[in-house]
Parts: structure tokens; sequence; C-alpha cells
């Protein structure tokens, strides 16, 4: 009672009643399509340069152009000449080209990201995205899912077989993620009719009858209170201990699962070159045990939200860096570091509003494919600078030579410009291969 619930949540069991507090046009989804939409008012660097150099370029072509009429009229002693070569020299000194493709290279490249679930809010955003050396990453929702599984049973005094199944009939009637990772674990039917009694002790654990039997499953403060023999163990993971009939019977371990493509995109990431940090609340042996698996380059654990930004302020001094998180509790490093990505799908609101980056599909591996295409885009963008003003300045001293014709002037503009527009234009297929 009192949780939010997410557009799009999906209900497995029982019966709600959900209060609208938003209408659509105040939904995070419809902020995050604003914000894309708004994107083209936070220019990147490559666009404020263009916008510069017009301001300049276009008053010094014009200039030049009339320079062009006296020079020449006075030299050929025809002033037709000199118009017809000022003419020539203005359609090559047309700013076409730069001005319509390098907007349309972020636009394109922020589109494409679109298409692969990256929402991107505005192009300075590439500017950094394209300039990351660290990336930081929460643990669980980010490299986790938050699903768990069984991974030890230590020290059963039972058969495995048993001790699961009277786990598993100690979780039969909860939802709770680790209910759902012993009851996929137990191998045997549970016959519903025989449970009764059950309670749920808080923050113990729960006590069932199945058939007449008193099953106890819980942590290690459940079977102390109920005083029960047993051993405390010390291991990675969440311990879950079970008694049948006042007898200890073993400890179950459960670890949180690493989502599918993590250990693919930690290998991406490092194949760039960045370094890789994990920022965790979880104890810091967790949190090592989980970056060993994923060869992360290192691990911060036992971390309250304020711990974060400071390990991120303290990272940030070796280059530019990029946080990736989901909670509540993520919104402020996320917003602190140079670059914040969220995942969107499991992320909270806050999250997503404080990020600069939403990853729609919460999958790692866009991490990736999000800083492989901003540098694609950056070099798109400067390939298309380097070309048009290359052609202009080559074709601009052929025309006030008079070596240039008008078709030569016609190609230094419009065909320069659909060139650029064509090569701006493959950005609308996001992928992972060099521009």
């Amino acid at each position: 009672v009192g949780d939010a619930v997410l557009s799009g949540s999906v209900n497995e069991t029982g019966v709600l009643e959900i209060v609208v507090q938003k209408t659509y046009g105040d939904s995070t989804v419809a902020r995050i399509l604003e914000l894309v939409e708004n994107s083209e008012a936070h220019k990147a660097k490559a666009e404020r340069f263009i916008t510069r150099f017009s301001r300049v370029y276009t008053p010094t072509v014009v200039a030049a152009s009339v320079v062009t009429v006296i020079v020449t009229a006075l030299l050929t002693k025809s002033i037709d000449e000199g118009i017809a070569r000022a003419c020539t020299f203005l359609v090559i000194s047309c700013p076409c080209a730069l001005v319509i493709s390098i907007p349309l290279s972020f636009f394109a490249g922020i589109g494409g990201l679109s298409a692969q679930g990256i929402l991107v809010k505005g192009a300075t955003v590439i500017d950094r995205l394209a300039a990351v050396k660290n990336i930081v990453m929460d643990k669980t929702g980010t490299l986790t899912s938050g699903t768990f599984a069984v991974t030890t049973i230590l020290h059963a005094r039972v058969k495995e077989e048993q001790l699961l199944h009277d786990a598993a009939a100690a979780e039969y009637f909860s939802s709770h993620p680790l209910a759902l990772g012993i009851r996929a674990a137990n191998p045997t039917s549970i016959d519903e009719t025989m449970l009764t009694d059950m309670k749920q002790i808080a923050g113990r654990g729960i006590s069932i009858c199945e058939n007449g039997n008193v099953i106890l499953a819980g942590n290690a403060r459940l079977l102390k209170e109920q005083g029960i023999l047993f051993t405390e163990e010390e291991q990675h993971g969440t311990l879950v201990y079970v008694a049948r009939n006042g007898q200890y019977e073993g400890c179950i371990v459960l670890q949180d699962q690493i989502k599918e493509g993590a250990v693919s995109a930690i290998e991406q990431l490092k194949k760039e070159g960045l370094h890789t940090v994990i920022l965790s609340g979880d104890d810091q042996a967790l949190t090592q045990e989980v970056a060993r698996k994923l060869s992360v380059d290192e691990a911060i654990g036992a971390c309250m939200p304020e711990d974060k930004v400071k390990e991120v302020e303290r990272i940030r001094q070796r280059g530019m860096t990029a946080f990736v998180g989901d909670g509540v509790n993520d919104a402020p490093v996320i917003a602190s570091a140079d670059v914040g990505l969220a995942m969107g799908g499991i992320g909270s609101d806050a999250a997503i509003e404080a990020a600069d980056i939403v990853l729609m599909n919460d999958r790692p591996e866009q991490i990736s494919l999000a800083i492989q295409s901003a540098r694609r885009i950056l070099r798109t963008a400067n390939i298309n600078i380097y070309f048009a003003i290359s052609i202009k300045i080559l074709t601009l001293i052929f025309g006030a030579l008079g070596y240039a014709n008008m078709w030569m002037a016609i190609f230094a503009d419009t065909g320069v410009a659909m060139l650029c527009v064509l090569n701006a234009m493959r950005l609308l297929r996001s992928n992972t291969k060099p521009a």
C-alpha cells in the first residue's frame, strides 16, 4: 500500500486498486519525449563552431566576390567577365553543406540511437559521451537483474532435495524475489492442501506447517530466537536457514543474477579503452565478487548516495566520467557525473529526470553502443566539415582565377551538400561499425 506503480508494470497475481496521480503530460514518458524533441536547443561543439563560422564566412565571401568583380574587370577590361567570376565565386562559397549536414549528423545520430532504445537529451551530450574515459556503474538493476537463484547449499544435514522442498514449502505463498528463487530450485512437488498456519515473522522469515511438521525458513536471527542449534555461515550472497520440527537442516545461498549481456558489455567497454568501476550499496565482499565475475577494473561497496557522489568526484579527476544507475538514490550521482545514464525500463522517475541518456531496454550492452555511436557521430560531423571546407577552398581559388565554371560551382555547392547529407544519413542506422 502506498507504493508507486510504473506505467507498463505487469500484475502477475492478486487484485490491485491503483490511483492515477499524473496526467499523460506530466508522465515520465512525456517528459522524456519532450526532452528528446527539444534536444536541438542544446547544440554540440561542432554545431556551435559552424554557427560562428557562418557569421564570419558569409560576409567575408560576399566582400571577396565584390573584390573579384573589380580585380577581374581591371585585369581583363571586361565587367561581364568580372560579374561571371563573382557569381561563380558566390555559388561556390554558399555554406549549405556545412549549415545543413553538421546539425543533420547529430540529429540523424540521435535518431539512430532512439531507434535502438537509447534516448539522448541533446547534442551536447554527444560531445561529452565521446570523450568519456571512466564508466561507473551501479550494481543492482544495472549489471544484475534483481532476480535471485540458488547457488550453493551449505552443511545440509538432510538430503538436498528435502532441504529445498522444505524451504520451498515455507516460501510457497510468498511473492518475494528470494521465495521465487527457492521455489524455482525445488525439484519436488508441493501439495498446497497440506500447508497450514503460515506466519510471516517480520525481519526474520516464515513459519509454516506441512502435514503437521513445523518448517522455519529465514535468517540467522529467526533460528536463534527459536533456540535452534546451528552454525552461522559466512558466505557471499543472501543466506536462508531452514529447520524442521526444531531441527536444523541446512543453509541455502541465493545470489542476485548477473544480467544477460553484462559480461560482453564490460568486455566491449574495456576494448574501447575505458576504466570500469562498480559502485554499490551492498557490502564490499559481495560487490567485489560481482566485479570479479564481470572482470570490472574497480569495485567500491557499502556506499550511501552521498558516498557515491564523492567517489564519482574522485574518479572524475582521471578524466571524463559517466555514471549508470536506475534507483532514486542514484539520481544525485547521475546528476553529478559528466554524463549520466539511467535504465529507463526499471529506472525511477528521479533517475530518468537527472540523466542525460536513458537506456529504455535496460540492457548493459547499450552503454558501449551509446559511446561507440557518439564517437561515430563526431567522426562523421568532422569528416563533413573537413571535406566541405577543403572542396570549397580549392574551388574558390580556381573560381577566382577563372578556371572554375558554373557547373563546377554547382557541384561545390549542391553536390558537396548532398554528399555530406548522405554521409550524415548513414547515422540513422545506429550500429557499432566505424564510420
